[in-house]
């Protein structure tokens, strides 16, 4: 079985689209192997640490199951979802929108429902909240787009009371984007970012954008703002991935162009961070010697891990998985101590093997003060230990409204720049009180607030050119055969 899937993986190749549905699964479809395109769903269960292709049913307008094959498409995951819209299949650009219910793995083609955008291929979407799609630019065939469309799923969900599924072009004014594609749209906080991509005329590039306006709360007019930021900034790409883990976005790969008189293409394998903290870029350091250099792969983001797919390299495509790890992660300490041996080809020592990247010793935990604290007094507190991630201030709930009801309501209206200051105020508070002033109820979020603040500190005395907080570095991990998987 194991053998069968990783064959059925190595033919995902480049052009594919990789989500995440919830915290449960990775879902992989499409992709271009050797000239040929791919319709395939292939699945990465995270909780059963295994990898299935289900057999999908479904009906589309003319009597097909599911999407036909096709690269360079968008994939959005939303709730249990994955929507489709676009792509190619040879040199046809496609315009057909479908969504897979990854809970009965059942598609549907979503035809009667407005008018759909023009089609093309290698645009770039993200999912605003859990509920809404934006999609930005692509390629026609004749034309570079730089349109920006919207799209309501919540009215999918909805049809037994009569509401419609359009698709909205949202009318943006002032200064705007250079059309483009094989750009990134990654949605951060109430703005999306639209990173690099191929232009009019054929330059890449290797600009930043944002686009407010999406969140209707907000009542802001759409408009964009062209980002500069400090730091060792990416050199101007296509074809890349950014990825969104905690308070960091991870750039990998891509290819741009070399030479002055003489053009060529020039492929990438460097991993930047974007701290959205400090908003500055940041070279991620990295413990070995990264994947062949590649555009057009996916990665996506579990936890504290990477999962590489696929790529193309100008020449050939790649058919290997990776996983980026920080060093002191169990799965990077058994592969440094002892050099992976062959293991009977047996699922579950596969997953015996995966399951013990996350074991943590028991006696670890109970050595621990804070630990102790929490059990005593049933406070809620992440422990930072390898494998896990810190939550950031931005994502900490209860942080946060302590925050608001410190500053009145109404805090957060600005968008991120209040938050980062509700933050400062409440740390100030904290500073000015005394031990026994402090409701047990602040405990937790202050807990969490030292070991956030300890971590950075931490970081900061290691290296100034820290990646992410707490590690000192990443490794890449290639998996060679099946038993590894």
């Amino acid at each position: 079985m194991i053998d069968t899937l990783l064959i059925v993986l190595v033919s995902i190749l480049s052009g594919h689209s990789a989500v995440n549905i919830g915290k449960s699964k990775v879902v992989v479809f499409g992709g271009l192997v050797d000239k040929r395109f791919l319709s395939d769903v292939v699945v990465f269960d995270i909780d059963n640490k295994l990898w299935f292709q289900p057999e999908c049913t479904g009906n589309g307008s003319n009597g097909q199951v599911g999407p036909g094959p096709r690269a360079f498409h968008i994939a959005v995951a939303i709730d249990c979802h994955m929507f489709i819209f676009g792509g190619r299949f040879g040199s046809r650009r496609l315009g057909d929108f479908w969504v897979l219910d990854t809970d009965i793995w059942q598609w549907s083609e979503l035809t009667s429902f407005g008018d759909l955008p023009s089609p093309r291929d290698f645009a770039a979407a993200s999912a605003i909240g859990n509920r809404k799609i934006v999609m930005y630019g692509g390629w026609d065939g004749k034309k570079w787009l730089s349109d920006v469309y919207v799209l309501d799923t919540s009215n999918f969900f909805a049809q037994a009371w009569g509401l419609s599924l359009e698709w909205m072009q949202l009318p943006v004014t002032g200064s705007v984007p250079p059309p483009r594609c094989g750009h990134t749209a990654t949605m951060v906080e109430k703005r999306l970012l639209i990173y690099g991509g191929r232009g009019g005329g054929g330059p890449i590039m290797g600009d930043l954008w944002a686009l407010k306006g999406l969140i209707e709360e907000e009542n802001e007019t759409p408009g964009w703002t062209q980002l500069k930021l400090p730091g060792q900034a990416p050199s101007s790409r296509c074809g890349h991935t950014i990825t969104s883990g905690g308070h960091y976005l991870l750039l990998f790969g891509g290819h741009g162009t070399g030479g002055w008189l003489s053009r060529y293409d020039i492929y990438y394998n460097d991993t930047i961070i974007l701290d959205r903290l400090s908003a500055q870029w940041k070279r991620l350091p990295i413990g070995n010697e990264p994947p062949p250099a590649r555009a057009y792969h996916s990665m996506t983001c579990l936890g504290s891990l990477y999962l590489l797919f696929g790529g193309f390299d100008g020449k050939s495509t790649f058919g290997d998985i990776w996983w980026l790890v920080p060093e002191e992660d169990p799965i990077a300490k058994r592969y440094t101590e002892s050099p992976p041996k062959v293991l009977p080809e047996n699922k579950d020592v596969g997953m015996e093997n995966y399951n013990s990247q996350f074991a943590v010793k028991e006696s670890q935990r109970e050595s621990s003060a804070i630990v102790e604290l929490q059990k005593k007094l049933d406070i809620s507190v992440s422990l930072s230990r390898p494998g896990l991630q810190i939550m950031d201030e931005l994502e900490d709930e209860e942080f946060l409204e302590l925050a608001s009801r410190l500053m009145g309501a109404g805090v957060f209206s600005n968008g991120q720049v209040s938050r980062i200051q509700a933050t400062q105020v409440l740390r100030d508070h904290w500073k000015k009180s005394t031990p026994r002033s402090i409701p047990i109820k602040e405990l937790g979020p202050l807990l969490r607030d030292y070991q956030r603040l300890i971590a950075r500190h931490l970081a900061n005395l290691q290296s100034t050119e820290l990646g992410l907080p707490g590690k000192e570095a990443y490794t890449f991990y290639h998996l060679k055969n099946s038993s590894q998987v």
